[in-house]
């Protein structure tokens, strides 16, 4: 009997989703650098060229590729591309999530962070954050009431506290980062942009700092970018709230240039703003533009997941840049976890006990898209 080469193959697939974790996933595991330009630097007295801004790139590729397009992972503030790979009490990563659903992987680290160098006359660099920054932004959050969601924080393995071994590993894979928000997103913007050129279309996983980043690339690569799916990214428009304090965005959702229609003009001067109430006592208010809206030209083209945990300091005002988004013309829709039956999650909600099912969701958009 001739069975079709279409079903074993789909069979076989099957079998390798069955499997856990990522090492009997992996056909092939592949390492280089993208990016980078060289730069004459003075130091002292002496000028001597150096390469800046290139990027670590690890491409894994499924025993069993079944999807056409893959999927670059760049983690946010502080973190590298390894965070995806397993989580800090040694369950399967989203790497091997995907991996095993067909999709090849590239893992990344921004410019001046892990495996990607950084010169100390190119901005400033920051250090790790502290241990009590950790517990109290990602992995104890439920110890305290910096924001109305912290209490509902449950999913972190572990107690979440400096000395427990699972919060020992996470913290250790904590690095330094570029100070400079303003280098940090041109440097990524075009490293990321010629990864793309380089890979040709893929779809883009951003986490929380590295969301502008997506942004920015899906605005000068919409043709290349299949979907952006922002985990937590940088928000609300215009105020980047955090409890470690607040900053603007001049563009809206990034800080740098990003291309609307008609011209928001020199440094977004023609846009025009309004601020709305928030829609509960629970979540912020929002920056949005005044009517008629400018739509952002590119990144329209582009579709968005954008992903909100339960409990993260985030779950008060993402809702705010979808809004945004919308109103820019972008095609989002709006994974809000906890209104969705996914609770208790903060804002590494792919490190945590039920990464699987959030990884889930993130699929099932995939799928659709």
């Amino acid at each position: 009997m001739h069975i079709p080469k279409r079903l074993v193959l789909a069979l076989v697939h099957v079998l390798s989703v069955i499997s856990q974790g990522s090492a009997d996933v992996v056909a092939s595991r592949e390492v280089f650098y993208v990016g980078g330009s060289y730069t004459d630097i003075t130091v002292g007295d002496t000028t001597r060229q150096y390469m800046i801004d290139q990027i670590y790139v690890e491409k894994l590729t499924p025993n069993y590729s079944t999807q056409p397009y893959p999927i670059v992972f760049i983690a946010g503030a502080g973190q590298t591309g390894t965070n995806f790979l397993q989580t800090p009490d040694d369950r399967p990563g989203w790497a091997a999530f995907f991996l095993r659903r067909g999709y090849t992987v590239y893992l990344t680290d921004q410019p001046a962070r892990g495996r990607s160098a950084w010169h100390p006359s190119i901005g400033s660099i920051a250090p790790a954050f502290s241990t009590e920054d950790v517990e109290t932004l990602f992995t104890a959050t439920s110890t305290h009431n910096l924001w109305p969601q912290s209490y509902l924080h449950t999913q972190w393995p572990g107690s979440g506290r400096a000395g427990d071994p699972i919060f020992d590993a996470f913290y250790a894979s904590q690095v330094q980062l570029q100070a400079d928000g303003l280098i940090s997103e041109d440097s990524n913007t075009k490293a990321y942009t010629r990864l793309l050129d380089k890979i040709g279309k893929a779809y883009l996983l951003t986490h929380s700092q590295a969301g502008a980043y997506g942004w920015r690339v899906g605005d000068a690569r919409p043709g290349l970018v299949k979907g952006i799916i922002a985990v937590e990214p940088p928000g609300p428009p215009f105020v980047n709230l955090s409890p470690s304090g607040a900053s603007s965005r001049t563009w809206g959702i990034t800080d740098l240039e990003i291309v609307y229609e008609p011209s928001a003009g020199p440094n977004a001067t023609n846009l025009n703003t309004i601020t709305v109430p928030p829609k509960d006592a629970n979540h912020t208010e929002c920056i949005i533009q005044a009517n008629p809206p400018k739509k952002l030209k590119y990144l329209s083209k582009v579709p968005v997941l954008l992903v909100t945990s339960e409990a993260s300091f985030q779950a008060a005002s993402d809702y705010c840049t979808v809004r945004y988004l919308k109103q820019a013309g972008v095609d989002v829709e709006y994974a809000d976890l906890g209104a969705e039956g996914i609770k208790g999650n903060g804002h590494f909600m792919f490190m945590e006990k039920n990464n699987v099912d959030i990884a889930t969701r993130i699929w099932r958009w995939l799928k659709r898209h």
